[in-house]
């Protein structure tokens, strides 16, 4: 996969690029610092992209403007410090929004998103859907996990999980009844396996059903408390910079 990357930071534009290119079959070919540089690198070199990473705010101007002079057809990862941009993202060409600073574990699930989605678009296509049409079609979610329990194997439904929790480095899901499963898997693994309408992680310890959602209240430091249907360990905290986002989520659900 060639990937160009704009963004004006040059010490982030070179961490971006060696948090990509751990994946082997990323290569990062061009960084643009600017809406100029970038919009003169597509109308030269677009058709032999397949990925674009994009800042929002360059310094001159935000990357919006690129897409109205010049037709981006290719898939876009937006980066950037300010999540109120999310939704505009997402319908230009966004297939995901990456809230800096980011780590290489947020660059390594967006690459595993990029895989996944893959499908669905083509790289010369100008029929590349943004995130909301890709999302919305149809995906090979699982629609159970296998847990152990006594030496058997029981199916556990995902329609019946109200949230999946990290707790001492086990992963255990959570059913409407409150019954508590153990599960060997990562969350990254079961957030992949999940289809993103009906679950929504709100930390690196907690996904939760938005089927499990009570009420919601603000929290101290600009967070949220996710206030669930079921008992749970610990507080459903939403961190500040994952409330836009989920917001939205609830919101159009």
């Amino acid at each position: 996969m060639k990937i160009l990357i704009v963004e004006d930071e040059q010490r982030t534009a070179v961490m971006l690029k060696e948090f990509i290119e751990w994946h082997p079959a990323y290569q990062v070919v061009s960084i643009c610092d600017s809406i100029e540089m970038t919009v003169s690198y597509l109308r030269e070199h677009q058709q032999d992209l397949d990925v674009i990473f994009m800042d929002i705010e360059l310094s001159d101007g935000q990357c919006f403007e690129i897409f109205d002079k010049v037709a981006v057809t290719l898939p876009v990862v937006f980066c950037t410090s300010y999540d109120e941009y999310t939704m505009k993202a997402f319908k230009n060409q966004g297939i995901d929004f990456i809230v800096k600073p980011f780590s290489a574990e947020d660059i390594r699930k967006t690459i595993a998103k990029v895989e996944a989605l893959k499908g669905n678009f083509a790289s010369q296509s100008t029929q590349t859907p943004n995130i909301k049409e890709a999302l919305t079609q149809k995906q090979p979610y699982q629609t159970s996990f296998l847990v152990r329990f006594r030496e058997k194997m029981y199916p556990v439904a995902v329609a019946d999980i109200a949230y999946v929790s990290l707790e001492n480095e086990t992963a255990y899901l959570y059913n409407f009844k409150g019954e508590k499963f153990p599960i060997f898997k990562t969350l990254d693994e079961i957030e992949n396996a999940i289809s993103p309408h009906q679950f929504f992680r709100i930390s690196r310890q907690m996904i939760i059903s938005r089927y499990a959602i009570k009420e919601i209240e603000p929290y101290f430091n600009q967070r949220i408390v996710v206030h669930l249907t079921v008992t749970v360990q610990e507080k459903a905290l939403v961190p500040r910079l994952k409330v836009a986002p989920f917001l939205s989520w609830v919101e159009n659900g």
